[in-house]
């Protein structure tokens, strides 16, 4: 027997009922599982990143509940229900996708003889999200709309910078080229300097320090941007090449019969030195 959407569903409501259902299920909101939800995309990530394909099946199922978990408490509150998210799902992508769906319907097809550029595409996807967003009904007492909208608040700060900057990016606010981010980068290192010296002597305040660190980062991602390099993976290739060198470290000290703790700085740099290229053998 192979159990189907449905009978996911099924299970869902069970989970949540007052009576007879889990007790932890059954006191969830929507704020209390946030955290979940954002580790189970974490883990389906790292399961793809590892090309750990049986378990990504078993993380894509946990990811999969958290959508059934917010769509069943949504039908609670009678905000929503997992078929009107299906329904919504599926009318955005079709409107968003005029080059596969022209006639706005899920069984019309293109002449495949005559399909846009890419350029086209993505002009296309980008026009038709900002009139998606100025069709959204601003929330009471929120902020005047602008052209920043729509960036969630609680995306990391690294993706919500690139976000920020690509959009502005679009409507003219950006660098000519890479040459002033450069020239941005050493301004920001040096007020950067001030102020953890400010900071150190204690004249300046931590906020002041934090906030020039914060430019500093700002303006990295900025470069990324221009090199077309993501700024995420960048810093996960830094990481995995630390890590890889830290663990040749650690196993060429236990192989000579050494402490790490009982070691010089100066030592550990020289075998630091003699280990990297490591992580390129991993």
């Amino acid at each position: 027997m192979s159990y189907s959407l449905d009978d996911l569903k099924t299970l869902m409501v069970r989970l949540r009922d007052p009576d007879t259902g889990c007790p932890w299920d059954a006191r969830q909101t929507f704020a209390s599982i946030v955290p979940h939800t954002l580790e189970e995309a974490y883990e389906v990530a790292d399961a793809i990143e590892r090309e750990d394909y049986p378990n990504l099946e078993d993380e894509l199922g946990d990811l999969l509940f958290q959508v059934i978990f917010y769509s069943q408490i949504g039908q609670e509150l009678q905000y929503f229900d997992f078929d009107s998210v299906v329904d919504n799902l599926v009318c955005k992508l079709i409107r968003r996708h005029p080059h596969v769906f022209p006639e706005g319907t899920l069984a019309s097809r293109i002449d495949p003889h005559n399909r846009p550029d890419e350029d086209w595409i993505k002009q296309s996807w980008e026009r038709i999200k900002a009139e998606e967003r100025s069709l959204k009904p601003a929330p009471e007492s929120a902020e005047p709309s602008g052209r920043l909208d729509a960036i969630a608040r609680t995306l990391p700060a690294m993706a919500r910078a690139e976000k920020l900057q690509n959009r502005a990016a679009r409507h003219g606010f950006d660098w000519p080229d890479i040459a002033p981010v450069f020239d941005k980068l050493h301004e920001e290192i040096d007020e950067l300097k001030e102020a953890w010296q400010a900071a150190y002597d204690g004249s300046g305040e931590r906020d002041a320090l934090e906030d020039e660190l914060g430019d500093v980062m700002f303006v990295c991602v900025n470069l990324a941007r221009f090199m077309k390099v993501s700024p995420e993976q960048a810093l996960k290739r830094t990481n995995h090449k630390f890590e890889a060198r830290f663990r040749a470290i650690e196993a060429k000290l236990v192989a000579q019969g050494r402490d790490m703790d009982s070691e010089t700085l100066e030592a550990l740099d020289a075998i630091w030195q003699s280990v990297k290229g490591v992580e390129r053998q991993r």
